[in-house]
């Protein structure tokens, strides 16, 4: 029968009112998760007829069958993504289904795939966003990395305050966003011919002939568009109860959204027979054809540049939760997982911001040097999300498991296709580099998780320890002179254990005898060792001292500070204690303890000068010096 007592507080609805607040709702769920999916009309057409236009007029004639295969394909991987939901609803998406039912090595590639598509994501997005903002104000143009990272650091700072906050934040960008590009479906679909004609020169091209590449390619093009999709499922957590229900949800209308607006765009290029221009977007040429150069057109484009800024917040809604899965697998530093009272796992949310910057500031905020490597990692996820719920409908046969298994072995046949093609046309422009990274970082989780293996052992964790019983402990006090901050952490010394030993390091130059007749006059009561510190200074002599003479025993060393009493008196301080301290875990198993004396308070004396006036009386002073030999000091008062 245990002594420990386990006390649980009270239920009531108001912490779990309270708890809410900070969870998605499905409509906050879109806002906050969906951003980069629904961002992602703005370029996705666009891919699809830069890759047609090669083929003149009969390859644009293919952009909406295109279109129709990827809205296909999004339909799939919406069902998929529901029932992975579902199946999973602790989130994580690939990587969870992946580590249930593909093994830990391929959890930790489909891992690795996800977190580079959410940092790519971030970066991508911002760029993408600051291009549209330079273009229509170039002297802006030289600032282009800083305002990347100015859009970045706010992004980061208002996700710390709490998904729900940001995503309540960005729901109004959202609702314009959307509204905007079926105001302008529904215009175009209304007219008989175009209200203004974008003026340009057209993107020149190799001429080609419409053939099966050229329609896989424009199809893995377009696919860029389907970026986001799995967003929602790796953030179930997040959402309120019934938590799968609403994610659920949030998942159809996110696929509904985005594929009606990918088909409605796509119908409008055929209609007005559109063509790439350059300096000027698809999506700009349509928006001018329906509305004309007016207030709508701008509004349209204002939006977009908005929502394509603010899209990268996707990632800061699945990459956090994802990483505490992670590190709840020991596959990540366990710091990953600790999340604060606003329902923020800070930690990924920084890791996250950080990574960003570097890959802005590497490329220096150019979107065109980021999107080659976009899709790539999103797919590969895609893929094994599938194949592994495959093997779960395999394993469960639950009912209706055979044609979930083959729409999921259908849809990863299409992902792993756009995968390989995707590499292949990309691989030159940079998507190597994901080549590379993505086994360094199944690596590097593995290096995580075998440290963790060999803590664990060293813990012997899973097994009964045997009773634990009192050691002989000494406990070393680091002196520097005869002051009041030596007498405190004495006194810290005599509460931990009846053996306390000071100890000096003497430094070149300086004669141990000052110090001896300063301590014999002084007579704390407890034995001082002078230690020759003359080659290698305070932290290595300790050191040495502890791991030579107190090996066999259990070491308590007590490092005294003063503690200035304004902020800008800290740099005051030489910090030796911080040096000692390090060196000590480093090198030795002592246990350190540190006490400040804090300038400016009144310190309570009685206490610890009983102690010293006990020992006193007790204990004769002694100086122990290893280079001079031991020598009893006199009796008091002689």
């Amino acid at each position: 029968m245990t002594n420990a007592l386990l006390i649980r507080a009270p239920r009531t609805g108001r912490p779990k009112r309270k708890t809410d607040r900070h969870k998605l709702s499905v409509s906050t769920g879109l806002a906050g998760l969906s951003l980069d999916a629904m961002a992602s009309v703005s370029y996705g057409p666009e891919a699809i007829v830069l890759v047609l236009a090669v083929a003149g007029g009969a390859g644009l004639g293919f952009t909406l069958p295109v279109t129709l295969a990827i809205a296909a394909l999004l339909a799939v991987l919406v069902a998929s993504y529901r029932q992975l939901i579902a199946a999973f609803p602790n989130g994580g998406g690939a990587y969870a289904v992946a580590r249930a039912r593909l093994g830990h090595r391929t959890g930790l590639v489909a891992a690795a795939s996800l977190v580079i598509d959410y940092i790519l994501n971030v970066a991508v997005s911002i760029a993408a966003g600051v291009a549209a903002l330079t273009s229509a104000f170039p002297a802006l143009l030289p600032h282009t990395v800083w305002i990347c990272l100015a859009v970045l650091a706010g992004i980061t700072a208002l996700n710390l305050r709490g998904i729900a906050d940001s995503a309540r934040a960005f729901m109004i960008p959202t609702a314009i966003f959307v509204v905007s590009i079926f105001t302008v479906i529904v215009a175009g679909l209304l007219r008989s011919e175009p209200l203004s004609v974008t003026e340009g020169t057209a993107v020149a091209a190799n001429v080609q002939t419409v053939g099966v590449l050229l329609l896989l390619k424009a199809f893995s093009s377009g696919c860029a568009a389907l970026t986001g999709v799995e967003a929602i499922a790796n953030a179930v957590p997040s959402f309120r109860e019934p938590r799968v229900k609403n994610a659920q949800r949030a998942e159809v209308a996110l696929g509904i959204l985005l594929g009606t607006m990918l088909i409605g765009l796509a119908i409008l290029i055929g209609k007005f027979a559109l063509h790439p221009v350059e300096g000027t977007t698809v999506l700009s040429q349509l928006t001018e054809a329906s509305l004309g150069h007016g207030i709508g057109y701008y509004v349209v484009q204002f939006a977009t540049v908005v929502l394509l800024a603010l899209a990268a917040n996707t990632s800061y809604g699945g990459l956090p939760t994802l990483m505490r899965l992670l590190a709840d697998d020991n596959c990540l530093p366990h710091r990953f997982a600790l999340r604060s009272a606003r329902e923020v796992y800070r930690y990924g949310v920084v890791a996250l911001g950080v990574f960003a910057a570097v890959l802005l500031i590497g490329s220096r905020g150019s979107m065109n040097a980021l999107v080659p490597l976009f899709a790539i990692g999103v797919f590969v996820g895609f893929t094994i999300a599938q194949v592994g719920l495959v093997r779960h409908w395999m394993l469960t046969r639950a009912p209706g498991w055979r044609w979930r298994a083959f729409l999921n072995g259908f849809g990863a046949t299409l992902t792993a296709v756009a995968a390989l093609i995707t590499t292949a046309m990309k691989f030159t422009e940079g998507a190597w580099l994901i080549v590379v990274a993505l086994p360094i970082i199944v690596f590097l989780m593995e290096r995580v998780r075998a440290a963790y293996a060999a803590i664990g052992d060293r813990l012997h964790l899973g097994e009964v320890p045997a009773a634990p019983a009192a050691q002989g402990t000494v406990v070393v006090v680091p002196v520097a002179e005869v002051s009041e901050l030596s007498r405190e952490a004495i006194c810290a010394g005599l509460s931990m254990g009846s053996d306390v030993v000071a100890v000096r390091v003497c430094p070149t130059g300086e004669s141990p005898r000052a110090f001896t007749k300063a301590w014999e006059a002084w007579h704390p009561g407890v034995r001082l060792v002078l230690l020759d510190g003359a080659d290698d200074g305070l932290a290595p002599t300790v050191v040495r001292y502890i791991n030579d003479k107190l090996a066999d025993r259990r070491v308590v060393v007590v490092i005294g500070e003063v503690e200035p009493g304004s902020a800008w008196q800290r740099i005051l301080p030489n910090h030796r204690g911080d040096e000692l301290d390090r060196a000590l875990r480093r090198d030795t198993d002592a246990l350190v303890c540190r006490i400040r004396l804090r300038v400016g308070r009144s310190v309570p004396q009685q206490a610890g000068q009983t102690l010293l006036d006990d020992r006193r009386d007790q204990v004769p002073a002694a100086v122990e010096d290893p280079a001079l030999g031991q020598r009893p000091a006199e009796p008091r008062g002689r």
